[in-house]
């Protein structure tokens, strides 16, 4: 939870409000792009003050950072849920991608705000992600479930790394044309990436 300015616990009243800014922001970001959403549009999009904004967040940066969070926390924890109940890491590995596309396919505007979050025009890094993650690690979860395959004897012998990297490529590379090209059957696209997923890790 985000400290209240001046520190303590931010009240139920505050929290909400927190919430109302978080996701103006998002909307904001999602149609106009990080650079030009203003925290005056954000105020202005939640039917507040842009003071209002500030006493809650105190810079456009700080919000940024809450946004991000806000919308990672929820996309890991879709996808954890949906991974950890799985009978087996074969079962696992196939929820997991499933996931990763479901949650993206159902939140459009949460995937603009990572990849706004995330890059700057010159493909670089706009804004380290928070709680010390470190997004060149993100495919760290899905090398877990690789190795965990290997060791039960679900998947051939070879490079978690390097694999999860290719798998965390293709998903990657899938979601970036849809969201280019939204008439793309995402659907589709799914059910080849799981082959693609199986095929690259089960034994032959």
């Amino acid at each position: 939870m985000t400290p209240r300015r001046g520190g303590g616990t931010p009240t139920f009243t505050e929290q909400a409000r927190r919430r109302q800014i978080i996701e103006s922001t998002i909307d904001q970001i999602a149609t106009k792009g990080y650079p030009a959403t203003s925290l005056a549009a954000i105020a202005e999009a939640a039917g507040i003050s842009k003071a209002a904004v500030l006493y809650h967040f105190s810079s456009k940066d700080n919000l940024a950072r809450a946004t991000f969070q806000y919308v990672v926390e929820r996309f890991s924890a879709y996808v954890t849920e949906r991974t950890e109940k799985q009978p087996d890491p074969r079962a696992a590995l196939i929820a997991y991608v499933r996931a990763l596309i479901g949650y993206q396919q159902a939140n459009r505007s949460h995937v603009r705000v990572i990849t706004e979050m995330l890059l700057d025009d010159d493909g670089g890094t706009r804004l380290k992600a928070p709680g010390g993650h470190d997004t060149g690690g993100r495919w760290n979860a899905l090398a877990a479930l690789l190795t965990e395959g290997q060791q039960s004897g679900h998947f051939r012998d070879f490079d978690t790394q390097f694999v999860s990297l290719a798998i965390g490529g293709a998903i990657d590379g899938v979601i970036a044309h849809w969201l280019a090209h939204p008439e793309l059957d995402l659907d589709a696209a799914a059910d080849e990436l799981e082959t693609f997923t199986l095929l690259a890790v089960e034994r032959r």
